[in-house]
C-alpha cells in the first residue's frame, strides 16, 4: 500500500493510506484534515486545496494546468513548491509523497 505524509497547519504530521483514481485533495479530505476546505469539490477553481509539495517529490508530478497556475497567482502564500492538491491524481508512482496544507487565504 502506498503512503501520503500530510502536515496540518498546527504542524501535526499524519501517514494516511493512498487511493488509486482519488485526487490527493479527495484523499486528505477523507482521512480528516477538516482545514483543506476544497469548496469546488476538485473543479479547479477555488485553491482551497492548496499544499506544499516537499521539493524531492516536485519533478514526480505532472506539469501545472494554466487554470491550476492562475489560481496559485490569487494566493498570498503561493510558494515553488504550490500545488493544488485537487489536481494531482493518486497512483503507487507517488508513494512517499510529502505535502502541507498552505495557509488560508
Amino acid at each position: 500500500m502506498s503512503s501520503l505524509y500530510v502536515k496540518s497547519r498546527e504542524d501535526d504530521e499524519k501517514t494516511i493510506p493512498g487511493q488509486n483514481g482519488l485526487s490527493v485533495m479527495e484523499i486528505i479530505r477523507d482521512n480528516g484534515f477538516d482545514e483543506l476546505l476544497a469548496l469546488c469539490g476538485g473543479c479547479c477553481s477555488c485553491a482551497t486545496c492548496h499544499v506544499y509539495v516537499e521539493e524531492d517529490h516536485l519533478s514526480s508530478l505532472p506539469p501545472m494546468s494554466d487554470d491550476e497556475n492562475d489560481l496559485l497567482d490569487s494566493s498570498c502564500h503561493r510558494k515553488e513548491s504550490s500545488r493544488l492538491s485537487c489536481q494531482i491524481s493518486w497512483s503507487d508512482t507517488l508513494d512517499g509523497l510529502q505535502v502541507t496544507i498552505a495557509p488560508e487565504d
